[in-house]
């Protein structure tokens, strides 16, 4: 059985920096790692790949540091790995990736399984994994917690939704997303380190996956990001001073008649409140 795990680097949480002229996000000069949600992605690929024996092979779309991912995702366990990487690739949306990816995973094919992260962190849209589905036209169960049968004909896999629990019976191939429940990342072992650094990672661009120029990068890239700007955080508040019986009534009759005006209080309950007060 041939299992891809397309996974990505992104920043660390809080070192995220936003480029306001063109709206896209800047990596150069921050720490990365891999995706948290595409670690769970890649423990289930190794665990079913331990089960139904095959090859687990990762695969990305980056910079060329990019392939720091995948060497991590060899030393977890995987087989082998893919780096798409082109100055021409830049700027690329949701669109633009999910068909670059789907590009590379015609290009590895026969394969029998997908196994996508739910979303990245620093995108968060959560698109990329059912795009690569629709591009190649492929069955898709998101939001997997886990999966209990698989063969090389169908998985049967258990989909988190609001109310629940689903489960599901899909044909292979086909591809799924993945929650935190599927699996719980296992650390790179030094075996897998030392053959990670020896691992010989290919890099193809846009001509190794014929890709035309309208078809990558900012230009292949429907999604616009207008303006990007850092709200202002403005709190206006009012303070009233109640130092004796009938100031504290004019306050709750105040405080009343504001609730009442915003339909948080009843008319009736805002005119009684500052005559409970008075009283009390």
């Amino acid at each position: 059985m041939k299992i891809l795990i397309p996974i990505k680097q992104v920043p660390e949480t809080n070192a995220v920096r936003m480029d306001e002229a063109t709206g896209t996000m800047i990596r150069e000069g921050v720490d990365a790692i891999i995706n948290p949600l595409d670690l769970y992605a890649l423990e289930l690929g190794l665990r079913l790949r331990e089960r139904a024996g095959g090859e687990v092979v990762a695969l990305t779309m980056g910079p060329p540091r990019a392939i720091e991912a995948l060497r991590e995702a060899v030393a977890m366990g995987a087989d082998h790995a893919v780096l798409l990487s082109d100055k021409a690739f830049a700027g690329s949306d949701t669109w633009a990736t999910s068909l670059a990816l789907a590009a590379a995973i015609r290009k590895l094919a026969p394969y029998d399984l997908i196994i996508c992260g739910e979303r990245a962190t620093d995108g968060d849209t959560g698109q990329v994994g059912p795009g690569i589905a629709a591009w190649l036209d492929l069955p898709l169960i998101s939001y997997v917690a886990g999966v209990s049968e698989l063969t090389p004909r169908m998985i049967q896999a258990r989909r988190l939704v609001e109310e629940g629990y689903e489960d599901l019976e899909m044909d292979l191939p086909g591809l799924i997303t993945v929650v935190k429940e599927a699996a719980a990342p296992r650390l790179p072992t030094l075996r897998g380190k030392q053959r990670a650094r020896r691992l010989n990672i290919p890099v193809w661009g846009p001509d190794d996956l014929g890709l035309t120029a309208t078809q990558r990068g900012l230009v292949g890239s429907p999604t616009r990001v207008v303006k990007i700007f850092r709200p202002k955080i403005s709190r206006q508040a009012h303070l009233v001073k109640a130092p004796d019986a009938a100031a504290a009534a004019r306050a709750a009759q105040e405080l009343a008649a504001w609730l009442a005006s915003r339909h948080l209080l009843p008319a009736a309950a805002a005119s009684r409140a500052g005559q409970e007060v008075g009283h009390g």
